[in-house]
């Protein structure tokens, strides 16, 4: 299959390498580009523990010179990736959910005491699930500092935007709604919609696939988890 990937260009590139390891051809194009430079101020100082939605968030945090400080601490993992990563700038106490922010909250109901300390959650700048107000209903106090931001496309790059007009694509792989929302406004703005309809979109999570609606009668498949691993075996 030839595949258009469009994680940032950081994260292309090991998709892009466990794909062709599996034998697709890949087309980069990063629909959003990753901001650090605005990161707001983070205060552990208190903090009984820390969320990670995304390993962009540990990335901010490392920006910041502060991994130190909070690897004192428990953290709270989104999902594989993220833990991974977590392990890489040396954290050890890592509880992990299966990939979503909601998967999070009964890890953090059975480990965490309310009245202990605020716990920090490492955000973007737009999130998928209000974690925050999740954990309020149980007395928890989330601090949200926005330590990375996501900046959309404006457009395809010109030969992505061919490929696609000239069938030469398979399909898309969409990580989170953020990245959907985008994909379909660049296919309303370069009148791309009706050529997009032959495109498998292979989407990470049901939240993923429900952005895809504005598009019309699209083909997609689902990840059985919202894992990384789990999406690339809709393509093995």
């Amino acid at each position: 299959m030839r595949i258009i990937v469009t994680r940032p260009e950081s994260d292309a590139r090991i998709l892009q390498a466990r794909l062709e390891a599996l034998g697709h051809d890949v087309i980069k194009e990063p629909l959003l580009a990753i901001d650090f430079a605005t990161a707001e101020a983070v205060e552990l100082a208190g903090a009984q523990a820390v969320i990670a939605t995304s390993r962009n968030g540990l990335r901010g945090l490392e920006r910041r010179n502060m991994v130190d400080e909070a690897k004192k601490l428990p953290l709270f993992a989104v999902g594989p990736g993220t833990v991974a990563a977590a392990r890489t700038l040396g954290f050890e106490l890592i509880l992990s959910g299966r990939g979503t922010g909601q998967d999070l909250v009964p890890e953090i109901l059975a480990h965490m005491d309310p009245h202990a300390g605020h716990i920090v959650h490492l955000a973007g700048d737009t999130l998928a699930f209000d974690l925050a107000g999740e954990l309020a209903e149980h007395g928890f106090r989330i601090v949200q500092p926005v330590v990375y931001r996501m900046a959309p496309a404006k457009a395809l790059s010109a030969t992505t935007a061919f490929e696609i007009t000239a069938g030469e694509a398979d399909a898309v792989i969409l990580l989170s709604p953020r990245t959907a929302d985008v994909w379909v406004d660049l296919m309303r703005k370069q009148g791309l919609i009706e050529a997009s309809r032959h495109l498998l979109h292979l989407c990470l999570s049901q939240a993923v696939a429900r952005r895809l609606g504005p598009l019309g009668r699209i083909r997609t498949e689902i990840a059985a988890h919202p894992t990384l691993d789990e999406l690339l075996a809709l393509v093995v």
